[in-house]
């Protein structure tokens, strides 16, 4: 296994303890990360949407995910990138979370 790949992995299982206060669903299994980015020097880059472009919790979630991803080891420095193109619809959530929130 490659160190990218170790790294891409604790990135993703951070991503999943990141969760909107409003809904029981973590933002990896929402679908609201679009890109997670392994740069030069481990600097991490995220793209990730919101449920909301009004969402009261925007910067608690992004702020959660920046402080997460920086606290693994190797990870030299963390961009989030919030972005609404394209708009989250309920079709990115994974099965898991439509089965969660009884979308199936």
């Amino acid at each position: 296994m490659s160190e990218e790949a170790t790294l891409r992995e604790q990135i993703e299982a951070q991503l999943k303890t990141v969760y909107d206060p409003e809904i029981p669903v973590n933002i990896w299994e929402l679908g609201l990360v679009y890109a997670v980015k392994i740069k030069e020097n481990n600097r991490i880059g995220i793209d990730m949407t919101l449920t909301a472009p009004g969402c009261p919790v925007a910067g608690d979630i992004i702020r959660e995910v920046d402080e997460k991803i920086r606290n693994i080891a190797g990870v030299s420095d963390v961009d989030v990138h919030l972005t609404f193109d394209p708009p989250w619809t309920k079709d990115m959530m994974s099965e898991e979370a439509k089965l969660e929130l009884g979308f199936m």
